[in-house]
């Protein structure tokens, strides 16, 4: 019996070590979602690559289903997707970049084990990216910075190292340094061994793997395919970094000291295999998880020697229309999966038969016959679920809570047609369940809210509720921009003029506030009550 739990450890221990589960992070328009495709392109998942917001009827990238991202552009949803790429088994998460979703992404940070922090090389860190940076830093989640877009003007690589520190506050370590940019970007430098990789595109629009040579810096300057003034400021740059840069240790960046920096361009391809091949590297493998204990204490759930768990971090309805359904995503915290096996739902103090397991690319849906530590599996979800929930063969523990945030802006909706009422509190009901908005009601019942961390999330509940459920909606905005969870009697509660108290989702109560400098007088007015800001 020892044996055969030696055995089936050693095995699981092997499946893991394959595991990278990252996320992607950047400001809107930095270039991830071109990289996700291109990740799929040098993984052989795709043949070729389109631009993300390519021509008229171009292809739209691989990760973004929703048709109204593919209409704007933009990543709204956070997608998985599961690909092999030389030795390892990628998990990659792909997460919206646009803070009105922020909501979003930080709940699918929580599933990662290291992300990718993209920076557009013209515009450098920007605000959103350094939200992100620091949801990484919280969670210690580790962070390797790809500086894309080398292939368009920018700034001085230097530069963009220097505010990567300083508006980080990380040391950064350049693992390559790249040859030119602009039109003249062509290739990188492997600062470890000083090689060249000189590259040429294959393909309009890298659509299909650029071509690559390999060469020593003075093979390059004897080749004549780069200006001499573009090797001298290498040369500069690098003996530059040699004396005063950030030396790179595999310690220090697991622990969240240094990120180390990649140069590229995800358009054209250039230096984004290079990077997956050291990101497959130097990117950790799934590692204990801290859970609490029914009994109050804390504990780490070890990925090999703990049974079976994971938890839900998202949830998202009607992905692909073939498929009117709910999809849970689990992130596999310990343990090895299999299809159709039975667990402990721990919220719910049941056993739930895990039927149906899917794994995704885009809309394009594969069943799961096992998965391990690391893995993200799709579960049809007949409304049992809710995210945060924790599953395991053992039981006795739950991950700690996902993260909330404190909505910004807040609506009054109803549906134009009253004939349509049974599918508009469908259609809410879902989408206040994914997380998509919260639904906020009057203490009389009477009248229902709408609340969001950005304007966008009211414009993706409109659309979902026209396309998924025949709904057309009124929106209404309202004046509050603020909001605190009442502790107290209510009875007694003193409110400032304009603002209202409300009941959220698990019937707390919440107060409502046009600024915040009315929120204070709030606290001012009711000192034996509390007032609790979400989070």
């Amino acid at each position: 019996m020892a044996l055969d739990t030696a055995l089936h450890q050693g095995e699981l221990a092997a499946a893991t070590a394959k595991r990278r589960t990252f996320a992607i992070i950047s400001h809107p328009d930095a270039g991830k979602t071109t990289l996700t495709e291109k990740l799929l392109l040098y993984s052989g998942m795709i043949r070729t690559a389109g631009m993300v917001r390519g021509r008229k009827g171009g292809k739209v990238a691989a990760s973004d289903w929703m048709g109204m991202e593919q209409e704007r552009g933009i990543s709204i949803t956070a997608s998985a997707m599961q690909f092999p790429y030389k030795h390892a088994i990628i998990n990659l998460l792909d997460t919206p970049g646009h803070q009105d979703f922020s909501e979003d992404t930080y709940r699918t940070l929580t599933a990662a084990d290291s992300a990718i922090m993209v920076i557009d090389a013209a515009k450098g860190v920007e605000a959103q990216t350094r939200k992100l940076f620091a949801v990484c830093r919280f969670r210690r989640i580790p962070v390797l910075t790809l500086i894309n877009k080398m292939d368009l003007p920018g700034r001085p690589p230097l530069d963009l190292m220097t505010e990567v520190e300083q508006a980080l506050d990380i040391h950064a370590s350049a693992i390559n340094w790249p040859v030119g940019s602009g039109s003249e970007f062509a290739g990188i430098v492997n600062r470890a061994d000083g090689r060249v990789k000189l590259f040429s595109k294959s393909a309009p629009g890298g659509a299909t793997k650029a071509a690559v040579a390999d060469l020593t810096l003075e093979e390059l300057q004897h080749s004549g395919r780069v200006h001499e003034e573009v090797l001298a400021q290498v040369r500069h740059d690098l003996e530059l970094l040699d004396i005063a840069g950030n030396p790179f240790a595999r310690e220090e960046f697991l622990a969240g000291a240094v990120t180390p920096v990649f140069f590229a361009s995800a358009l054209t391809n250039f230096g984004i295999e290079n990077f997956l091949d050291a990101f497959v590297t130097l990117a950790p493998q799934p590692s204990a998880r801290p859970a609490d204990g029914v009994d109050g204490s804390e504990l780490l759930v070890d990925p090999i020697t703990t049974p079976f768990s994971a938890y839900v971090f998202k949830l998202q309805a009607n992905m692909n229309p073939k498929h009117r359904d709910s999809t849970a995503f689990l992130r596999v915290c310990s343990g090895r999966f299999e299809r159709d096996m039975v667990v402990k739902h721990h919220r719910l103090d049941r056993e739930v038969r895990l039927s149906r397991p899917h794994s995704l690319v885009a809309q394009e849906r594969s069943t799961v016959e096992e998965a391990y530590p690391g893995d993200i599996i799709g579960i049809i979800n007949p409304g049992i679920f809710a995210i945060g929930d924790t599953i395991s063969l053992a039981g006795g523990f739950n991950f700690k809570p996902l993260p909330q945030f404190q909505p910004e802006i807040f609506a009054r909706i109803r549906p134009t047609d009253v004939g349509k009422r049974k599918a508009f509190d469908k259609g809410m009901g879902q989408m206040a369940q994914e997380g998509t908005v919260q639904i906020l009601r009057s203490p009389n019942e009477m009248e229902s809210l709408v609340a969001a961390v950005g304007r966008l999330q009211f414009d993706v509940l409109q659309y979902r509720l026209r396309h998924e459920y025949r709904v057309e909606t009124v929106l209404e905005p309202l004046s509050f921009t603020c909001s605190a969870w009442l502790e107290g009697d209510v009875a007694t509660f003193k409110a400032p003029t304009e603002s209202i108290v409300v009941k959220d989702q698990r019937d707390r109560l919440v107060v409502l506030f046009t600024d915040q400098r009315m929120k204070a007088l709030a606290r001012e007015r009711n000192p034996s009550h509390t007032l609790r800001d979400m989070g």
